[in-house]
Order: structure tokens, then C-alpha cells, then sequence
């Protein structure tokens, strides 16, 4: 698992951009504001906590931010590729050779362990189904408390805005005053948008991606160990996990059978 760049060179650019063009305008401090950071933060923190249960919060952020941050290089390709030199293997030595498989990839594994252990193909697809379920379940939630989390900032934004604006016309006396007032009043809303299209948003939106693109990778693995168990041929184990690729990978995968052929 390695760290994606994109995810987090575009977190720190933006960041940076933002600070630059505050920084070059007029004095960086201006824009710190503790108690209206407090309300956007920790009032977005609150209502998260109110749209999901506690533990989708607590376990499933974690899991979002993980996927969102780490790049996984594993391709559709290169899952064909492992699952025919795996079945080639088990064809000589047995399924209970598949215990002492190396592979990295834990859904794999745990699918090659239930053929070693003798389960026939309706139990692997049943546990490997229920298992892959739950995965992709916990990266959509991710996915939704990130989403639900862009929802809530800039409304608490607002909503600093507005308790500033009402502290400011509520002492009025000194006019000199207002026009500071007013600056840190429009903070909280400042925060709440950069949260919200800096953070939160694209976060989502990558976590969406990546776990529409994780059932795909799991669909396949999971038909290559039902035709692992099978001890399927080489060539028809492609044929039946061709469709699961996309159209670059089945191209250059037939290329690949073509050679093997001949």
C-alpha cells in the first residue's frame, strides 16, 4: 500500500495556494480566529455524529481516510496474471498448496485459505460475498461521512457568522469597532468553505470512486478462487475473467493469451 501523491499533493497545493494569496493581501494573522474555528469544527463534528452512528463514525472515517490517502498500484491485469500462475501450481501440487501461496493481497488470501481448507464453491462465494459486502460498506460510509461533513461546514459557517454579526450590533457604542467585528465574523464562514471545497468534497469524491473501483477488483477475485477451486484450465480461467477487465487490460490480456498460445 503506498501513499497516493495526487490526494495529498493536491491537499498541500491548495493549502499552500490559499495561505499565499492570504499571506501576499494582508497580515496572515487577521485570519485566525479561534472561537469561530471552534464553531465551524466542532459544530460540524456534532452534527456528523447525529446523521450516523457512532461507530460508522469511529470506524469508518478512519477506513475512508486510509482508502482516500493510499494508493493501491493493483491492477485487474495483474490479478489474472496471479490467479492463472496460482492455478497452474494447485493443478501439480493440490488446493492445499494454496496455503503456502504468497500473495499480498488479504481478500485473495482469504479466499485461497478456504480452498486449501477443502470448502466447496458455494461457501466460498457465500463468505467471500458477505466479506466483500462489508468492505465495500465501510468505504461508502466513509465515503457519506466525508460528504456529510461538506454539507455541514459552510452552514456552520453561517451560523459563526451570524453570532458574530449579532455580538457586533449588539455593541454598537464605539464604531471604530465595526468594521473588525465584521471581519472576524465573516471567518467562520471563510473556514467553513475551505473545509467544505478544500477538504471534505474531494475527499468524498475519490472515496466514491475508489470503492466503485474496489467491488469491480473484489468481483474479480473472488471468480478467480471459485475457478481456483475448480482447478480450471489456464486458458479458460482468462476467458471466464476477460469481461471483468477493463478495455485496455482485456486488450493487452489477449495479447498476452495469444502468446501463451502460441
Amino acid at each position: 500500500m503506498k501513499i497516493d501523491l495526487a490526494t495529498l499533493a493536491g491537499l498541500v497545493v491548495g493549502i499552500a495556494v490559499v495561505s499565499i494569496a492570504i499571506a501576499s493581501g494582508s497580515n496572515f494573522s487577521i485570519f485566525i480566529n479561534l472561537p469561530g474555528f471552534m464553531i465551524v469544527v466542532g459544530g460540524t463534528f456534532a452534527a456528523t455524529m447525529i446523521k450516523f452512528p457512532i461507530t460508522g463514525v469511529f470506524v469508518a472515517m478512519p477506513v475512508g481516510l486510509k482508502a482516500a490517502f493510499s494508493n493501491d498500484k493493483e491492477q485487474a491485469s495483474d490479478i489474472v496474471e496471479l490467479a492463472v500462475k496460482i492455478v497452474k501450481s494447485a493443478r501439480k501440487k493440490g488446493l492445499v498448496s494454496l496455503q503456502n501461496a504468497k500473495v499480498n493481497n488479504q481478500f485473495l488470501k482469504k479466499g485461497l485459505q478456504l480452498c486449501a481448507d477443502g470448502k466447496d464453491e458455494n461457501f466460498i462465494r457465500k463468505v467471500l460475498t458477505e466479506q466483500m459486502a462489508q468492505e465495500i460498506k465501510k468505504e461508502q460510509v466513509g465515503g457519506l461521512i466525508f460528504h456529510a461533513i461538506g454539507e455541514s461546514a459552510p452552514a456552520f459557517g453561517m451560523f459563526g457568522t451570524l453570532v458574530g454579526l449579532i455580538q457586533m450590533l449588539s455593541n454598537m457604542s464605539e464604531p471604530s469597532t465595526i468594521g473588525p467585528a465584521m471581519a472576524v465574523a465573516l471567518l467562520t464562514t471563510l473556514y467553513g468553505v475551505l473545509i467544505s471545497q478544500l477538504i471534505a468534497f474531494p475527499i468524498a469524491e475519490k472515496l466514491a470512486r475508489k470503492a466503485s473501483g474496489g467491488q469491480n477488483l473484489r468481483a474479480l477475485i473472488l471468480e478467480s478462487v471459485v475457478q481456483i477451486q475448480q482447478l480450471q484450465n489456464p486458458t479458460t480461467l482468462r476467458d471466464v475473467l476477460a469481461p471483468f477487465l477493463p478495455g485496455s487490460e482485456g486488450r493487452g490480456e489477449r495479447r498476452q493469451k495469444a502468446r501463451d498460445d502460441g
